[in-house]
């Protein structure tokens, strides 16, 4: 076809709330990356907690999105897009406020009634709720207001906006932070979202069509979830209360649970769950390696390498690698089986912490940052790709929405996780070099454990439903 005739298509191809929503896309990933990429050096060094508890409050920032992204989509469907984003925008918005202003004396009332642990612990949590409405109603926009001839193009337009908006994130930070502070990060995140709720409301008009078959009830998406899960009755529980005392415990130090109690908390729930959810579990390993760009980086660079360095603009690296080069690397690995390119993928993310481990220098973060990247270019679409076809016929979209629980656990985990380890090695055997060789530890094994999964179970898996 010629490029004009394609370019007519792209523009005759989306509707108005096709554009509306994904250039909102933008400035939502670009606040959330930039107030992720600055929240590590301000829950340390403006807030002062110690190592452990920055990492677990950091974990929990970016773990709760991907846990309600599994409700998000229900909730918007039955919203509608349009009042969706709008309350999403809104709630962005003084969550993003709030978190600016953990310090500010008009909050010192409500602040002062409680541990300062659990206060900021649960402003943290405010923004997953916002983020949550928003991708389903991005992606859910980009299905219904792109004729089928485009469809495709305007996938691919979404997730390269997606990446901008990630790799404009930490730039915004990183000046914001020098300029103004870095309260001020969250104040300028809240203004951006805040912006995009007016757009919404201004130029988005809800994208209808013929077809469309009637939104599945919160109660049907929580039942698939209990499908999905296994032995419900005796995993959901377990998971929850390990989950709470996990958080309670690491903000009490000196407390501890007796290790006899984890391993029982583990044995029973590894023996109830399906086993796709046990490949989840398995992949979980790859977000707690990954995650610590965010949770782990920003302290050690500044304590152990150069306190000067603008952090934030170190981890612009991710997200202008993926942009760059991720229509390259699909190509380079297309004939790949997809599991096998996310074992690949895995491993090549876990070993890009050693480059930081032998040399602990700002270029080797860089480095680090830019092999982690090319990692999660080769996994992350064949991760999708392996989980849709997976996925038993009429389960596809639960099985998606299960997809993103390893992001979810993998901070939840990768803060504790990497926060520990900055203590340990940093803290207490002054030498910070070997978190990293922790990490990249994970990484290794969770790549062994995949393979094995993939020898042992993956092929029946594939060919049974969970």
């Amino acid at each position: 076809m010629p490029l004009s005739e394609r370019l007519h298509e792209i523009r005759t191809g989306f509707e108005r709330p096709f554009w509306v929503a994904n250039i909102s896309e933008i400035f939502e990933r670009l606040s959330y990356y930039g107030a992720f990429a600055s929240l590590a050096l301000y829950l340390q060094e403006r807030l002062n907690f110690s190592a452990r508890q920055t990492g677990t409050l950091a974990g929990i920032f970016g773990g709760m999105v991907w846990f309600l992204a599994i409700f998000g989509g229900a909730a918007a469907d039955r919203l509608g897009f349009r009042r969706a984003l709008s309350i999403a925008y809104l709630l962005l918005a003084v969550a993003y406020f709030l978190i600016g202003s953990i310090a500010a004396p008009w909050l010192a009332p409500v602040r002062n009634c409680m541990p300062l642990a659990v206060f900021v612990g649960f402003i943290l949590i405010l923004p997953a709720f916002g983020v949550a409405l928003v991708k389903p109603c991005v992606v859910g926009t980009t299905a219904h207001a792109s004729k089928e001839n485009v469809r495709s193009t305007g996938y691919s337009i979404y997730y390269t906006l997606v990446n901008i908006g990630g790799a404009l994130g930490p730039l915004y930070a990183g000046w914001a932070h020098e300029r103004m502070g870095v309260e001020n990060v969250y104040r300028v995140a809240a203004l951006s979202v805040f912006a995009m709720f007016f757009f919404v409301l201004i130029f988005f008009r809800e994208p209808r069509k013929p077809a469309d078959t009637p939104p599945p009830s919160l109660a049907t998406v929580a039942r698939n979830f209990c499908l999905v899960v296994g032995n419900y009755r005796l995993v959901i529980p377990l998971l929850v209360v390990a989950l709470l005392l996990r958080i309670g415990i690491s903000f009490y130090p000196g407390r501890s649970v007796p290790g006899w109690v984890w391993l029982g908390f583990l044995v029973l729930v590894l023996a109830g769950i399906s086993r796709f959810m046990w490949f989840l579990i398995i992949f979980t390993g790859y977000w707690i390696v990954f995650w610590q760009q965010y949770i782990s980086l920003p302290g050690y660079l500044h304590g152990y390498v150069n306190p000067h360095a603008n952090v934030e603009n170190i981890l612009v690296t991710d997200g202008a690698t993926v942009i760059c080069l991720t229509l390259l690397m699909n190509f380079l690995t297309q004939k790949i089986p997809a599991f096998q390119a996310v074992i690949l993928g895995t491993l090549i993310s876990s070993l890009s912490w050693l480059i930081l481990a032998w040399h602990p220098a700002v270029w080797a973060a860089v480095l680090s940052i830019f092999v982690l990247a090319l990692g999660e270019i080769i996994q992350q679409p064949r991760y999708y790709e392996y989980i849709s076809r997976l996925a038993p016929p009429g389960q596809q979209g639960t099985y998606m929405g299960f997809a993103f629980l390893p992001i979810g656990i993998g901070s939840l985990i990768g803060g504790w996780f990497g926060g520990t380890l900055i203590h340990h090695f940093g803290e207490v055997t002054h030498q910070p070099g070997r978190l990293w060789w922790a990490v990249s530890a994970v990484g290794v094994a969770t790549t062994f454990l995949l393979w094995v999964y993939d020898r042992l179970v993956g092929k029946n898996t594939a060919n049974h439903s969970a």
